[in-house]
C-alpha cells in the first residue's frame, strides 16, 4: 500500500539539483546571529525565508536562545508562560507527551487516531506523535511560536499553531560550551556543546550531549519512588558541507527518559477503602509500576540546499523519525487494582519534503511538496479487578493500530506592489489517508500476553475491526501588509486550517447500529477552522520601544472531542471512546506583546517586557447523546485548556559590573480560569493564578563565561495542570452527582497533577 520509491527518487533529484547549484548556498538561518530582540530585529524563518521578526505579517513570538537562558527556561512549556493565548503542558500521567493548545485550538488526547492541532517542528521536521515532544532545551538558536493556522509554508497542514525548534548552525571556528546546573530537589544538569570545521572549512561537525536529573517533588507511598522526578539524557549530532555550490546539513538526535511514572493525587477519599486525602499535592498512592516508565526517541535528517540561479533556491529536507513509550498509569492513585491502565505507545515516521524558492524583483515566494508516511500503535489495558466482583481479574485490552500517509502541496507568493504594499496568496491541497486496526479483547484472571499477563479471553472481541478512510482538502490563505516605515508594519490576513478524520481507538465496535460497519462506526470527520487577522507591528521612540499587536477571529467547525466514559457493555462495567465531531465554535481575541527600553545609558539598562492575551472561545453548537437522543448542550460546554486571560510581565535591569554585565530581573505571568475538560469540574478545574520568578545573572566580557541564579514559582504556588475524572454526572449538564459516586471503579477516580512548586537553582556556563 505504501512505497518509497517516488519520495526516493524525488529525494535524489533535489540532491542532483543542488549538486548542480552554480552560486554559493547559505544555511537556513545564516542571518540569525544578528539578532536584535530589543526591537523586533530577531530574524525568523517564519515563511520559509529570512525576514525580521518586525516585517513578518503574521502573528508570531520568538525567542532567542539566550533570551531563553537568561530566563532559566528548562523546556518548551516554559513558553507558555510568555506567549499569550498558548497553553504547553506534559500531557498527565507522563513526563515527555505534550499536549498543546493555540488560541483554543489543539488535541489533549495522546493515543493513536487523533492528529494534533498544534505542530511542533524540530529543524524543518514535523513531529507526528505528542510522545517525545517536552523538548528540552539546550544548543538552540531560537524558538518560533507561531499563531493560527498553517499549512501554505510548512510541511504538514496544522489547523491551530506551529512551534519551530530551531537548532544552531555551525560557522568556521571550534567551539567548546560547558554548561552546569544545580539547585532545588537535587537538580543537577550539565550540558556540554562542540563544534569543529575540518582542514578548511567545507566540512564541519558539531555536537551537543545533555544529562538533566532532579529528585522528586513528592512521594509514591506505596511503591517508595519519587514522583515528578526527572531522569533524562539526551544528545544531538551535526555534519555539515559547506560548498562553493552546496549546502548539506545531516542531524541525529537522541532522547532517553528514565523518569519514574508520575501519580496523580486523589481529590477525594476512597470511597471504597476510606484511604484520605494526601498532605502534598505532589505524593500519590498508585500501585502500578509495570511496564517500567521509559521513553526513547531519536531521529535523522537531511537538509540539502543550493542556488541554481540568483532567484531559485532548491530545498530537500528528509527525516524519519522513531519513539517508544512504556508508561503505567494507575487512574484512581491507590494501591488496589481499580483503573489501572498500562500502556505501550510505539511511533514511526518518514517524511520527505520539496521546495522550491524564489526571489525575484518585486516577487518572492516558495512551491512545495511534502509527504509523509507514519504509524502510531497504541497498546494498553483497562483492568478493573475490583470494578467487577463478579469477574475475578476483568481487564480489557486495546491495540489500536493506525496508519497515516498524507501527500500535499503548497505554495505562498508574495507580490510588492510599492515598498510599501505587498500583496501575499497561499494556498494548499491535502490528501490524507488513515488506515486503521482496533482490536478491542476482555479477558479474566489478568491481562494479555503484551504485558506479561496470563488472562483468558473472556467473550467475543468488542471491538475487531479494519478501515481505511480518505479525505481532501484545499485551503487558502491571503494577507496584505502595508509598511509606511522601516519599523511599522500593518497587515489583515484570511488562512484557513484543515485536519484530517480518523478513528476511535478505545470505541466499542459491537455497539455499531444495525446496517453500520465497526469502522464507519468508530470513525470520525475532519475539522476546519476559517481565521480572520489584523496586526500591527511598530518600533517607536528611536527604537526605544517594539510592540506587537493582533486581533482575531476564528470560526471553527466539525470540532473533534475525544474522551472515554464509563459504561455497560452486556453485563459488563467498562468504559467506552466516546467521540465526535461535536459542531461548531468561535474564538476571538487579541494579542499585545510590547517591550520597552525605559533606561538606556553609560550607568545601565532598565527593559520593561510584557505580553497579554485574551480569547472569547465559545461553542455554538455541541451535540452529545443524552438517554441516546443527540441534544445540544453548547450552553453546558466549555474550550478546554484555554483561559480566557494570560499574559506576562518582567523588569530586568543590566548594569556594568567589572568589566561584565550583572543583570537583575523579575517577572509575573498569568492565567485565568481554565478547565481542563469541556465540562466543568469544581475538583479539576484551576482558578485564575501567578507564578512569580526571578534572576541574577553575571556575564563576563564576550560571554567567555557566565553564573546565573534562578528562581521560579517564588509564592510556591501549587496550580492544577490536567486530571481525570470518571465520577457519575449529570448527562445533559456535566454537574457532578453529589453526593460523590464512582461512574467506573469502586474507589472513585477523580486525580489532578500539578505545576512545578518553588524552585530555585544556579547555573554557570564557559564558552571557548
Amino acid at each position: 500500500m505504501r512505497t518509497h520509491t517516488l519520495l526516493t527518487q524525488a529525494s535524489l533529484l533535489a540532491g542532483a539539483l543542488c549538486s548542480l547549484a552554480a552560486a554559493p548556498a547559505q544555511a537556513q538561518d545564516s542571518a540569525a546571529g544578528a539578532e536584535e530582540a530589543d526591537s523586533g530585529e530577531i530574524v525568523v524563518t517564519a515563511r520559509r525565508r529570512e525576514e525580521t521578526l518586525i516585517s513578518v505579517p503574521i502573528a508570531i513570538t520568538a525567542l532567542s536562545g539566550e533570551q531563553l537562558a537568561a530566563k532559566g527556561a528548562g523546556d518548551i512549556t516554559a513558553l507558555a508562560e510568555t506567549v499569550p493565548n498558548v497553553t504547553l503542558e506534559s500531557s498527565r500521567a507522563t513526563n515527555s507527551t505534550l499536549s498543546a493548545f493555540i488560541r483554543g485550538v489543539g488535541q489533549q488526547d495522546p493515543v493513536s487516531g487523533f492528529e494534533q492541532g498544534v505542530g511542533i517542528y524540530l529543524d524543518d521536521v514535523y513531529l507526528n506523535r505528542p510522545q517525545a515532544a517536552v523538548l528540552d532545551i539546550y544548543d538552540v538558536q531560537r524558538i518560533e511560536v507561531l499563531r493560527g493556522p498553517q499549512g501554505t509554508l510548512y510541511g504538514r497542514n496544522t489547523v491551530g499553531g506551529a512551534i519551530k525548534y530551531v537548532t544552531k548552525r555551525l560557522d568556521n571556528q571550534p567551539h567548546l560550551a560547558l554548561r552546569a546546573t544545580y539547585g532545588s530537589y537535587n537538580q543537577a544538569d550539565g550540558v556540554v556543546s562542540a563544534s569543529a570545521p575540518i582542514g578548511d572549512g567545507t566540512l564541519r561537525v558539531g555536537g551537543a550531549l545533555a544529562r538533566l536529573t532532579r529528585d522528586g517533588f513528592g512521594k509514591n507511598l506505596t511503591t517508595g519512588l519519587d514522583n515528578y522526578n526527572k531522569n533524562v539524557w539526551a544528545g544531538r549530532g551535526t555534519i555539515e558541507v559547506h560548498g562553493s555550490d552546496i549546502f548539506a546539513r545531516v542531524t541525529a538526535d537522541v532522547t532517553r527518559d528514565k523518569s519514574n511514572p508520575r501519580g496523580g493525587y486523589r481529590m477525594i477519599p476512597g470511597m471504597l477503602s476510606g484511604a484520605p486525602v494526601l498532605a502534598s499535592e505532589y505524593d500519590t498512592q498508585g500501585g502500578l509500576n509495570t511496564p517500567q516508565q521509559d521513553v526513547k526517541a531519536w531521529g535523522m535528517s537531511l537538509f540539502m540546499e543550493g542556488k541554481p540561479t540568483d532567484w531559485l533556491t532548491v530545498r530537500s529536507i528528509t527525516a524519519y523519525r522513531k519513539d517508544d513509550s512504556a508508561t503505567p498509569i494507575d487512574f484512581d492513585a491507590l494501591p488496589t487494582v481499580d483503573v489501572d491502565v498500562p500502556g505501550f505507545y510505539r511511533n514511526r515516521q518518514f517524511s520527505q519534503e520539496l521546495q522550491l524558492l524564489v526571489s525575484a524583483d518585486k516577487l518572492s515566494g516558495m512551491v512545495g511538496f511534502y509527504y509523509l508516511d507514519a504509524t502510531a500503535l497504541t497498546q494498553f489495558e483497562v483492568r478493573l479487578y475490583t470494578a467487577n466482583a463478579l469477574l475475578p481479574g476483568l481487564t480489557a485490552f486495546t491495540n489500536a493500530d493506525i496508519g497515516t500517509e498524507t501527500m500535499a502541496g503548497f505554495a505562498d507568493f508574495t507580490y510588492d506592489f510599492t515598498d510599501q504594499l505587498s500583496l501575499s496568496l497561499g494556498g494548499r491541497y491535502t490528501w490524507d489517508k488513515r488506515d486503521g486496526y482496533v482490536l478491542r479483547q476482555n479477558y479474566l484472571f489478568g491481562g494479555s500476553s503484551v504485558f506479561g499477563g496470563t488472562g483468558t479471553p473472556f467473550g467475543a472481541a468488542q471491538t475487531n475491526m479494519t478501515g481505511s478512510k480518505s479525505f481532501t482538502k484545499f485551503t487558502p490563505k491571503a494577507s496584505l501588509a502595508f509598511k509606511p516605515d522601516s519599523d511599522t508594519t500593518l497587515y489583515a490576513s484570511y488562512s484557513q486550517g484543515f485536519k484530517g478524520g480518523g478513528f476511535d481507538p478505545r470505541g466499542v465496535g459491537v455497539n455499531a447500529p444495525v446496517g453500520v460497519s465497526q469502522a464507519d462506526f468508530l470513525s470520525f470527520k475532519p475539522e476546519k477552522v476559517d481565521s480572520y487577522e489584523v496586526g500591527f507591528k511598530a518600533n517607536l521612540l528611536d527604537r526605544r520601544i517594539y510592540i506587537a499587536t493582533a486581533a482575531f477571529w476564528m470560526d471553527y467547525t466539525d470540532v473533534q472531542i475525544p474522551g472515554s466514559v464509563a459504561c455497560r457493555v452486556g453485563a459488563v462495567d467498562t468504559f467506552c471512546g466516546v467521540v465526535s465531531n461535536a459542531g461548531k465554535a468561535r474564538m476571538r481575541g487579541f494579542e499585545f506583546e510590547g517591550r520597552a527600553r525605559l533606561i538606556d545609558n553609560d550607568s545601565g539598562k532598565l527593559t520593561l517586557t510584557g505580553s497579554v492575551g485574551y480569547i472569547d472561545a465559545k461553542y455554538l453548537s455541541y451535540i452529545a447523546n443524552v438517554a441516546s437522543t443527540p441534544t445540544q448542550v453548547a450552553q453546558f460546554r466549555n474550550v478546554q485548556n484555554t483561559p480566557a486571560w494570560s499574559g506576562s510581565a518582567s523588569l530586568d535591569y543590566a548594569m556594568n559590573l567589572g568589566e561584565g554585565t550583572l543583570t537583575i530581573g523579575g517577572g509575573m505571568s498569568f492565567k485565568s480560569k481554565t478547565f481542563q475538560f469541556e465540562i466543568a469540574n469544581p475538583y479539576l478545574d484551576q482558578p485564575a493564578y501567578q507564578l512569580f520568578d526571578t534572576s541574577l545573572v553575571y556575564r563576563a566580557p564576550g560571554g567567555r563565561w557566565t553564573l546565573g541564579l534562578y528562581g521560579k514559582n517564588l509564592t510556591d504556588k501549587r496550580y492544577r495542570t490536567s486530571g481525570y475524572t470518571f465520577m457519575a454526572a449529570n448527562a445533559l449538564t456535566g454537574d457532578l452527582i453529589m453526593p460523590l459516586v464512582p461512574a467506573l471503579g469502586k474507589e472513585g477516580v477523580l486525580t489532578t497533577f500539578y505545576g512545578n512548586p518553588r524552585q530555585v537553582y544556579a547555573t554557570a556556563s564557559i564558552n571557548f
